[in-house]
């Protein structure tokens, strides 16, 4: 199964110490190795965004930036047994930023990617 993994983050005014990045390297390593992690990339701020809305039959633009407390900063796209084991690997990169980003406040939305099976006919 596939899971999507969004993080979202209040950007503070200081860039993320080295010591974090090291282990998030370590960390994304770990779940390549395991053959978990499939994907991972940041994101731009919702400034460089578009969000295209289709309500009562038309279509709207609107250019960022959204007012959102929170922008979503990265994914990680993870092939996993469950989705416990999407969370575990979501909740070791949250804590890696606990313990080495003091104040760094943020949240991890995981989301199962529908695929093939979610679709077939009941057996």
């Amino acid at each position: 199964m596939r899971y999507l993994v969004l993080l979202r983050a209040t950007q503070p005014g200081t860039p993320p110490p080295a010591d974090l990045m090291e282990a998030i390297a370590k960390l994304g390593q770990e779940a390549t190795v395991a053959g978990a992690l499939l994907d991972t990339a940041g994101l731009a701020p919702s400034a460089s965004a578009a969000r295209v809305r289709l309500a009562e039959g038309g279509l709207s633009v609107t250019d960022g930036p959204f007012t959102e407390s929170k922008e979503l900063i990265s994914y990680a796209l993870y092939d996993v047994r469950s989705k416990e084991e999407a969370v575990e690997w979501a909740a070791r990169f949250m804590r890696l930023h606990r313990d080495l980003w003091e104040g760094w406040e943020g949240d991890a939305e995981v989301v199962k990617v529908l695929g093939p099976e979610d679709f077939a006919p009941p057996a």
